[in-house]
């Protein structure tokens, strides 16, 4: 039977997942110590939200899943269709588990399954496979869509092109938890701003960074050294529509000191204003004009007040 047909009776009001081909309560998902996904880290993921109950960018986001499932030659037995469909229906049972006017986040795990000189016998060898929901974690930035966020370098570096490629999505994030550990001994309220080898600017911990000068428009670094970001490609579609250049070029430190607007884009928040760089005002120092007219264009293009969201549901 196809993964994506496979259903299962009501089971009351946990939210569901699934996991190697079945619905299992959330709390039943679970991936094994010998997993390899838990052993060594290998885990290709995509995170996904809703707006309204429904996902964004779908289609997108599994482009990218395929891109990044090729690089490590993984191919679960799941196809992208079916995935798509396995993640519309988890939506659909668990969405109206939420609050009225709350939003999902969803995550697609895949590794590379049992590790099995070391998996007990019979055990299939199949790559592991698991989406679930939960609410979508307003607290970690409905502060930061209403007065700014920080940024501070460190020394810990990004991961370089040589030891894996900038495209492929992974969970292996070990240099981000230690940039961000760094930059909040620094400023508790601060992100890591991530430089490469030679210190230029290529992200920010879990989100794509972008610049704007009123004399250039919106500029992010080059596409072949970043990740592929969903939401920075819809920021660039909406400049669009909105007469703004948007181009690709080296970004470096001081550049993100000039510019007269930063901004993180990630999926949850869609796009955050930055403020401060390593204790320094951005800008204002406050969020600006940009940031305000991309942010309500966002909102009414999801259907959603995005700040206004954030805010009621910040402290569910």
């Amino acid at each position: 039977m196809p993964a994506a047909s496979i259903s299962a009776g009501p089971i009351g009001p946990e939210p569901i997942a699934y996991l190697n081909g079945q619905w299992v309560p959330a709390s039943r998902a679970v991936i094994q110590l010998y997993d390899i996904g838990f052993i060594q880290g290998v885990t290709v993921a995509e995170q996904l939200r809703t707006f309204g109950g429904t996902l964004y960018r779908l289609e997108q986001h599994l482009e990218r899943l395929q891109r990044s499932l090729s690089i490590i030659g993984v191919q679960p037995r799941q196809t992208m269709d079916e995935l798509a469909t396995l993640a519309r229906e988890m939506v659909t049972r668990n969405y109206p588990l939420l609050a009225r006017g709350d939003d999902l986040g969803l995550a697609m795990l895949v590794t590379p399954g049992p590790s099995l000189p070391i998996a007990p016998k019979n055990v299939s060898n199949e790559p592991t496979v698991c989406l679930y929901t939960n609410p979508v974690a307003f607290a970690t930035f409905a502060a930061a869509l209403r007065t700014g966020q920080s940024l501070v370098t460190t020394d810990v570096r990004q991961v370089p092109p040589s030891c894996w490629p900038p495209e492929l999505k992974c969970r292996s994030r070990m240099h981000y938890y230690l940039a961000d550990r760094a930059a909040r001994a620094i400023d508790p309220t601060a992100r890591a701003l991530m430089l490469n080898e030679h210190n230029h600017v290529m992200e920010a911990s879990t989100a794509n960074v972008v610049l704007y000068f009123r004399d250039e428009g919106f500029v992010s670094p080059p596409k072949e050294d970043i990740l592929p970001g969903i939401t920075v490609g819809a920021l660039a579609d909406l400049a669009k529509q909105l007469g703004y250049p948007f181009s690709y070029r080296t970004v470096t430190v001081e550049d993100v000191a000039q510019a007269d607007e930063v901004f993180l884009t990630s999926t949850s928040p869609c796009i955050i204003p930055c403020v401060r760089l390593n204790g320094r005002a951005i800008g204002t120092g406050t969020p600006g004009e940009v940031f305000k007219r991309f942010i309500t264009a966002w909102s009414d293009q999801v259907g959603v007040s995005i700040i206004d969201q954030a805010q009621a549901f910040a402290h569910r």
